[in-house]
């Protein structure tokens, strides 16, 4: 048995952009990430080693949040990457990587990739 955990809306503030004041000046970015893993063991132990603990995750990604990358897509690269390489019980993942108020020229609320991959299980 396969479930889903998600991780809506974390929130940083990082130094990831094209232009030299972004990388200086920083913005906010949202992060929302949904890996699937496999549970049976964990539905029947109630036991957190059978799992993924949340807070691992969280670790994960705000270590490469807080690495500046130039493109959005890049910067959400490593964050799968580095989920893979940490959890390697993982069997999916979607990630999220929002830029709010992206210096577009315009009223732009935000930009966003959407990264997604599942591997053999």
């Amino acid at each position: 048995m396969l479930i889903q955990i998600l991780l809506d809306e974390m929130k940083f503030y990082s130094y990831h952009g094209v232009l030299p004041q972004e990388r200086k000046v920083g913005n906010h970015f949202v992060v929302n990430l949904k890996i699937t893993v496999p549970v049976d063991v964990a539905l029947v132990n109630d036991s957190l080693e059978d799992t993924i603990n949340y807070a691992s995750l969280y670790k994960v990604v705000k270590r490469e949040m807080d690495t500046p990358s130039h493109l959005l897509e890049h910067a959400a690269g490593r964050i799968l990457s580095s989920l893979k390489e940490s959890f390697p019980q993982i069997t999916a993942i979607e990630l999220k990587l929002t830029k709010l108020n992206p210096p577009l020229g315009g009223d732009v609320t935000s930009a966003s990739v959407i990264l997604s991959e599942s591997y053999a299980s």
